[in-house]
């Protein structure tokens, strides 16, 4: 066994969450990530709380597979010692705030001509160029700009999904283009800057409603438990004080579930509900007709009775109940990494190929391996201009 990015190195200045969970990715398939931190205070995830035995949940989450290294960029010492890192690295990701990585004198363009087969990600939240560009993005500030959050929660009650999706989202989009990037400069022998805005992220997942907008001409309306764009779909409270989750994805699924399900053949032949349209128009008399038929069976009858008629269904969920899932557990999804205060659960990477081997990994405390780094970056030469140049 073997992991797939062994022998790959990354430098990550990151924070928060849509750079740390792109690196934590390629530290999952092998890569060595060295993640570069502020003295003395470090990732500002590090302080957000300490439920997990004195470290915070979200620098757990995104950061273990990772070393630490200390360094203060806005120092010459330390800056030439992040010089001669990327002399010998592969990736660069960061997503700091707009314009740092200039301030720092790490421009991508010019990390590309001093580095010719570095891959530079430059996350932001909003891209160059533009009136936003100047400004902080947050996943909420980018779901609010982005539209998402008008088509999550009720009419008249907007709402940010509990999970951040603008910056898991980025993340999942600077992986990706991290392991393409990688792919290409196999062929071509050179590097590449990779931007990726938030904003964009987030419009790309939008792309259903903006073509509801763009060729419909209206409004998605938000529903909470559903989707705005298809009918039945949603939650449903039953006799046993559970909420069954279920409804149709297509005209098919819909007569299968009038008709197997509901046991109601009668709305099979109603034509007022014939196309997921006209029953996206009448939404609040089919989820009355699924409501009333739910609210007198338990849980477990409602999700035997549409397995049976092969309609979609779960149950709705705590955290708690994720945590202790037994669908996780039978497939022996959890695992333990190290950390400054012993092993700690973690979940294995969503996707992996047979036969990669997946690192022990470990959490790193603040500048843990900062001595290591500094010493293994004075064995390496600088580049000069001239070598550059005969590239």
């Amino acid at each position: 066994m073997s992991a797939p990015l062994e022998g790959i190195t990354v430098l990550s200045i990151e924070q928060a969450i849509s750079a740390p969970l792109c690196t934590r990715h390629l530290a999952d398939l092998g890569a060595r990530v060295i993640k570069v931190e502020n003295p003395g205070f470090g990732d500002s995830t590090r302080h957000y709380d300490g439920v997990v035995r004195g470290m915070a949940a979200h620098f757990v989450w995104l950061n273990h597979g990772k070393e630490s290294a200390e360094l203060n960029l806005t120092d010459p010492a330390d800056a030439e010692v992040f010089a001669r890192l990327l002399t010998k690295a592969d990736v660069l990701v960061s997503n700091l705030a707009p314009g740092a990585l200039g301030r720092l004198g790490l421009d991508p363009a010019d990390l590309l001509e001093r580095y010719p087969r570095l891959i530079v990600v430059d996350i932001s939240g909003y891209g160059r160029g533009g009136p936003l560009d100047h400004k902080r993005a947050y996943d909420l500030l980018v779901q609010a700009e982005g539209g998402s959050a008008s088509i999550t929660g009720l009419p008249g009650q907007p709402a940010k999904p509990g999970i951040p999706v603008a910056d898991i989202g980025t993340a999942l989009y600077a992986y990706s283009a991290v392991l393409a990037a990688l792919y290409d400069r196999d062929r071509t022998g050179r590097g590449t800057v990779i931007p990726i805005a938030m904003l964009d992220v987030v419009a790309e997942m939008m792309g259903f409603a903006l073509n509801a907008v763009l060729h419909g001409g209206e409004e998605p309306e938000p529903v909470g438990m559903g989707s705005p764009m298809i009918a039945p779909y949603g939650a449903y409270a039953t006799k046993d004080g559970q909420t069954a989750v279920l409804g149709t994805t297509s005209d098919r699924e819909w007569r299968r579930l009038a008709g197997d399900l509901l046991q109601r053949p009668d709305l099979v032949e109603d034509t007022r509900y014939a196309r997921n349209a006209d029953r996206v128009a009448r939404r609040a008399e089919l989820d009355e007709i699924l409501g009333a038929w739910c609210a007198v069976r338990d849980l477990a009858d409602i999700q035997r009775l549409a397995d049976e008629a092969g309609i979609g269904n779960a149950r709705l969920n705590s955290v708690r109940d994720l945590a202790e899932h037994p669908q996780l557990a039978q497939r022996h999804r959890w695992r333990q990494v190290g950390s400054p205060v012993g092993p700690v659960a973690a979940l294995l990477p969503p996707a992996l190929g047979q036969g990669w081997e997946v690192p022990e990994g470990r959490v790193p405390a603040l500048g843990a391996d900062t001595a290591a780094i500094r010493a293994e970056a004075a064995e390496l030469q600088l580049p000069d201009r001239a070598d550059d140049d005969s590239v």
